[in-house]
């Protein structure tokens, strides 16, 4: 605080402009009033000026100490309001959220009396969170709209900074419309997610009733929209793509933002966001109300959250509107269509950001890595197009929305009641039809077969394809009619949740997959369309069977033709030729007619020049990815001298080994762990990093060795023995015998192991 004294002052050296600056405070210069008590005496008179400096309490930022490596003390710190809250936010529980009150009381009652008493109340307490969850999963997988706009408005929420913090590994906040005022109800800055470089803006709300009246509870005015459109093109120019975060009941609709041009404002967000030749995502993280949340919505991809709302009026408006009051705000809610489902459905909505059970708020973390997944996922497919195709993308986004028919006569009741009349469901097709379209296909590829000709591919692909969708929407009709429908979607979700964490998934949870499945199976039968089911799988089984069978001749052609022709070459090499011939000339020199007639060293002579050719087709071969084996002359266990005793006793045998493998196999802890090889292939991909393969080929030996124990623990190695020595004696040659039952043994191994996987 400056203060000034009225003691005589010198003027000498100052000039006129110095002493009449002013201020309504009085805080520069010399107050004007002062000014006009003074007595101007050069001899007597001075001026001081006293400067009081206020300690400042050090706050706690939500960056690191030096974030940036080059500028020490932390530079970043002063650029942003947002601090983290010195007490966490109370609890709110919402309305329909009072029931899971009770349970938690309860438990908290339970574990009071455990601490005081010191008796064992463990099992209570375990059932009683198990209720909890289940009363948890049930409320938030059943959740109405009206729920799911409180959810959205709820104090608690992850603003747009605590994601953006929990996501970036920088962010510097840019302020400022470039016209006098910064508005705080929207936030922007540069940050960097992945090493990817973001323009990053949206509506910031506050975390309690201090931080919400700054923010003006994340309504902008029309500064914050020019500062928005500010950094679009700063933005547009440099080449950044931008990401917005909407969460706002709508623009700040007072007299003087009306007077400063609001409506203006968002009309030339609007337009220019269309001509921005940078990817745009929007996402959807609370509620989304009307043109002030448009106004930095017009996007390639618009994604929600799973809690998130969108609308264009408030429930309440509407009810207000078309009831004349607001109790009718759940009807309205229902009415308007703007959970983030229905928004998919209609093609306004691109996706849906999943939430913990609970809300966002429950797990802000996970909810942040979600949304950071998501922005990952949609970037990467939008950084592929060009600059015409990516302006087109969004255009033809808007465009689809809504839509129109003329000339269709309006039936009576619809027009009176104005509703919607019941359409049957989308892409299902009567078993009549389709049953002409399945025998017009059978008959193009029995056609195929008899002249020797491929059979219509794309017909073929159209048609599973087409079976594929019915035997969907057949299959989840069933399901709702047996009453499984609930049970299934929450295993989806509990699927989708431990996937998206990138875990693997846990025994309990397939065998409450493999349970549902059973259940569904046995009950499937009783399902009013379990006749068309069937048939459709039927035919889609078919004739998945055709495309294979088809796909497999085709690359054997292929692979033969391509065989015929290395061998060709081969043969038509220069030394190649030459052994060859020399081969043929020998053979007619010793003009023998069989090799009995020949003496030993034309047999080795001949021998080995058949050798050297065949290692060379060998080699060439091996270089199209094909194992080559030589095949050696053996005798061969043939009718005449093998009994039908001994042929008895090897069936006997094989059967033996294949039931043993099986019982091995569908042991729960080797079956968990083909189930997680499972996993992995199918997380792994085509090309699997060096972490995962070690993983796949360990579990595999763990398998293998696992089975190989069990087998070899057993009587069956003392039966093989057995048959192997008696066959041994029936064909009197035990040494070549040794030879083809170790090779047929190994090969009948790896063939049971190979088949593993797809038994289960």
């Amino acid at each position: 605080m400056a203060s000034t004294s009225h003691s005589p002052f010198a003027l000498a050296g100052s000039a006129a402009s110095a002493l009449l600056r002013s201020s309504s405070g009085g805080r520069n210069g010399i107050p004007l009033r002062s000014l006009g008590r003074a007595r101007f005496n050069l001899r007597n008179r001075d001026f001081a000026v006293v400067a009081r400096m206020r300690k400042v309490k050090k706050h706690e930022y939500p960056w690191p100490d030096d974030p940036d490596p080059n500028v020490k003390g932390g530079v970043l710190t002063h650029l942003s309001h947002f601090k983290p809250l010195k007490e966490k936010p109370k609890p709110v529980t919402l309305d329909f959220e009072k029931p899971l009150v009770d349970l938690e009381k309860k438990i908290i009652d339970v574990r009071k009396m455990a601490n005081e008493t010191g008796l064992d109340f463990s099992d209570q307490i375990v059932s009683l969170e198990n209720k909890y969850q289940q009363a948890l999963k049930d409320l938030y997988t059943h959740l109405t709209p009206i729920q799911r706009v409180n959810i959205a408005r709820h104090p608690n929420r992850p603003t747009f900074l605590d994601h953006i913090f929990s996501i970036t590994e920088k962010f510097v906040e840019l302020h400022g419309d470039r016209a006098g005022y910064d508005d705080p109800a929207i936030v922007t800055g540069i940050g960097t997610i992945d090493g990817r470089r973001y323009m990053l803006m949206g509506h910031q709300k506050g975390r309690n009733t201090k931080e919400n009246i700054m923010r003006n509870f994340g309504m902008p005015t029309p500064h914050g929209y020019r500062k928005a459109l500010r950094m679009m093109h700063y933005a547009d120019h440099h080449g950044f793509p931008i990401v917005t975060f909407i969460d706002t009941p709508g623009a700040f609709a007072d007299l003087k933002s009306e007077e400063l041009g609001q409506g203006e404002a968002i009309a030339h967000n609007l337009r220019t966001m269309f001509g921005l030749k940078v990817p745009i995502i929007s996402i959807v993280i609370g509620e989304g109300g009307s043109g002030g949340a448009l106004a930095i919505g017009c996007a390639n991809k618009l994604l929600m959250l799973e809690n998130a709302v969108f609308y264009v009026a408030s429930p309440e408006a509407c009810a207000a509107i078309l009831w004349k009051s607001a109790k009718a705000a759940p009807k309205a809610a229902e009415k308007l269509k703007i959970t983030a489902t229905e928004l998919c459905k209609l093609q306004i909505a691109d996706g849906v950001i999943p939430e913990p059970l609970g809300g966002a708020h429950a797990d802000p973390t996970w909810t942040s890595q979600q949304i950071k997944n998501a922005i990952n996922e949609s970037m990467d497919e939008l950084v592929k197009l060009d600059t015409e195709e990516l302006l087109k993308h969004r255009m033809l986004k808007f465009r689809k929305i809504g839509g129109f028919q003329e000339g269709i006569p309006i039936d009576p009741k619809r027009k009176i009641n104005m509703k919607k009349k019941e359409q049957p469901i989308a892409g299902k097709t009567p078993v009549v039809e389709l049953e002409d379209e399945v025998e017009k296909l059978k008959q193009q590829i029995s056609k195929a077969k008899e002249s020797s000709s491929k059979p219509p591919e794309l017909a073929l692909d159209e048609m599973i394809a087409k079976l594929k969708r019915e035997v969907d929407i057949e299959f989840e009709e069933a399901i709702k009619a047996i009453g499984y429908k609930d049970r299934v979607s929450m295993l989806q979700q509990e699927f989708s949740k431990a996937k998206s964490k990138d875990q693997l998934m846990h025994p309990i949870l397939m065998d409450k997959i493999e349970k549902l499945k059973d259940e569904i199976n046995q009950g499937l039968s009783t399902a009013p369309n379990y006749a068309s089911l069937k048939y459709k799988l039927d035919m889609l089984k078919e004739f998945s069977t055709a495309k294979s069978i088809s796909e497999r001749s085709s690359k054997g052609e292929a692979l033969k033709c391509e065989i015929n022709k290395k061998v060709k070459e081969v043969m038509d090499q220069p030394d190649i030729k030459e052994k060859v011939e020399a081969l043929k000339a020998e053979i007619e020199k010793l003009g023998a007619s069989d090799d009995g007639d020949l003496d030993q060293e034309s047999k080795k002579h001949i021998l080995k020049l058949k050798q050297e050719i065949d290692l060379e087709l060998a080699n060439v071969l091996k270089t199209m990815g094909l194992d080559v084996a030589v095949v050696r002359k053996t005798k061969e266990l043939n009718d005449q001298t093998a009994s039908p005793y001994l042929k008895d006793k090897v069936e006997s045998l094989k059967g033996e080994t294949i039931k043993t493998i099986e019982d091995v196999i569908n042991s729960s802890d080797l079956k968990n762990m083909i189930q997680l090889l499972k996993l992995e292939l199918a997380k792994a991909g085509k090309m699997p990093d060096t972490a995962t393969k070690n993983k796949i080929e360990a579990l595999e030996q763990q398998i293998k060795q696992r089975i190989s124990t069990a087998i070899n623990s057993s009587e069956l190695k003392s039966k093989h023995e057995q048959l192997k020595s008696k066959i041994a004696e029936a064909i009197g040659s035990s040494g070549e015998l040794d030879k083809i039952s170790e090779n047929d043994k190994s090969k009948d191994k790896s063939s049971q192991l190979d088949e593993t996987p797809s038994r289960i």
